[in-house]
């Protein structure tokens, strides 16, 4: 046994395997404890992995599920050999037979399911290297408002479930930018996610005795690729849009317009339930491109309802009451002039004197007095009679202009419609092209 401020030496009887596993017995049997000679000394555990593959995202659940490749090395002060005199600086030896530190991952949700590694490698200055694969499912604080051009930074955070800071330190290995540069050399796993980077940064945490543990949090950011989404989700989005906006270059009388455009709702409808598995699913925020759809579904929407009020307005205008001033004012002036619809130029009034005198026939000059008042009589039943008329027609008249108005309102809200598509449309391609490429540039 050593003694308390010294270092075990193991001496070997051969320089074989056999004496030297041999010469360890009395090691193995303080396995228990931690490889100390004096309990206040810290351990130092030398943590750092390589990331082998990204196996998924669960949105739902709010989870990243990776796959490493682990790596810790500490000091065993109870173990010291000459290699010259032991045939050998190192052995692998089963891991039941040595103490071994309890690091473990906060995050982790599930229980590790990769294939465990047995053996560990012991050296002659008594440096322990526990290396093996693990299968992290860790939880992620998931930001999918920009998918499917969102970038995800998780972190996973090294410490010991039992031991304080005072006992064990735990130290970063590797340069954080070899990490990544490791990893992304032997990364053969990815799906849709793109490793970015990985970072590490020391942290501690005090508990409510007042006492630290020491902490190592690595934070994994990775990237979607849009390339499957933007082809089968946005792409195909815009196309329908932009269908419905040449419908509006159909006659708006014409009942083909409308059977076009719920056609196209129709045909959207199909295409959301379809896609409906690709869309993420969480309850935190909702994403963007929810909202882009939504928007294109509420503007087909109201394109087919602007279609259905245009169509009444050119069948049954004449039935409608006489424009208000203020809807006159507001799109035959303003809006009119703002979509290039100039206001039709009325007729000119004449007015009532001289309609009056144009439809006044004075009598002839007649001979006797008898004749004089026949002759008034027809001329005022004729005068009844062009009265009447004149009335009639000026009834037609307003009418017909009254319609005109409508009708043109009517063209002016399908003109605003338009313009509201054209500008929909462009800033989304505009967006999605510029949100694109900056994503590929990070």
């Amino acid at each position: 046994m050593p003694a308390s401020c010294s270092t075990f030496r193991v001496n070997c009887s051969k320089p074989d395997q056999p004496s030297l596993l041999a010469a360890l017995g009395p090691v193995f049997n303080m396995r228990a404890i931690r490889p100390v000679l004096n309990q206040r000394t810290c351990t130092n555990i030398t943590v750092y992995f390589t990331l082998y593959g990204i196996l998924g995202v669960d949105e739902k659940s709010q989870l990243l599920i990776t796959y490493l490749w682990m790596h810790y090395w500490w000091l065993s002060e109870f173990t010291r050999w000459d290699p010259v005199q032991c045939g050998m600086d190192k052995i692998s030896l089963p891991k039941e037979k040595f103490w071994l530190p309890d690091i473990v991952i906060d995050e982790f949700m599930e229980e590790n399911k990769a294939p465990s590694v047995p053996f560990i490698y012991l050296y002659s200055d008594g440096t322990v290297h526990d290396a093996l694969p693990l299968r992290v499912v860790s939880s992620c604080n998931l930001n999918i408002y920009t998918f499917p051009f969102d970038i995800q930074n998780c972190s996973m955070t090294f410490n010991s479930y039992i031991y304080y800071a005072m006992e064990i330190k735990i130290i970063l290995g590797r340069d954080p930018e070899i990490i990544t540069a490791s990893s992304k050399m032997v990364m053969t796993t990815m799906g849709e996610w793109e490793l970015l980077d990985i970072t590490a940064q020391k942290l501690s945490n005090k508990d409510e005795t007042g006492v630290y543990t020491d902490m190592l949090a690595f934070y994994i950011r990775v990237q979607r690729r849009a390339t499957m989404y933007v082809v089968t989700l946005l792409l195909p989005s815009c196309f329908l849009i932009t269908l419905d906006l040449f419908s509006f270059l159909l006659p708006p009388q014409s009942t083909d317009r409308s059977s076009f455009k719920m056609t196209l709702i129709l045909g959207y409808s199909v295409f959301l339930l379809i896609m409906n598995d690709l869309l993420p699913i969480t309850g935190n925020t909702i994403p963007l491109i929810n909202v882009f759809f939504s928007l294109c579904l509420v503007l087909m929407v109201t394109s087919l309802l602007e279609t259905i009020f245009i169509t009444n307005l050119l069948n049954n205008s004449s039935d409608f009451s006489p424009i208000p001033q203020w809807m006159r004012m507001l799109f035959l002036n303003c809006l009119g002039c703002l979509v290039c619809i100039p206001q039709r130029s009325k007729r000119p009034k004449s007015s009532e004197p001289e309609t009056a005198n144009k439809y006044d026939v004075k009598p002839p000059k007649m001979g006797g007095p008898a004749e004089e008042d026949k002759a008034l009589q027809e001329l005022k039943s004729l005068s009844n009679i062009l009265h009447t008329i004149r009335f009639e027609v000026e009834q037609q008249q307003k009418g017909n202009q009254s319609s005109e108005e409508w009708i043109q309102v009517g063209f002016i809200i399908d003109r605003l419609l338009f313009g509201i598509y054209i500008v929909f449309i462009s800033v989304s391609f505009l967006t999605i092209i510029i949100v694109w490429v900056k994503s590929s540039n990070q």
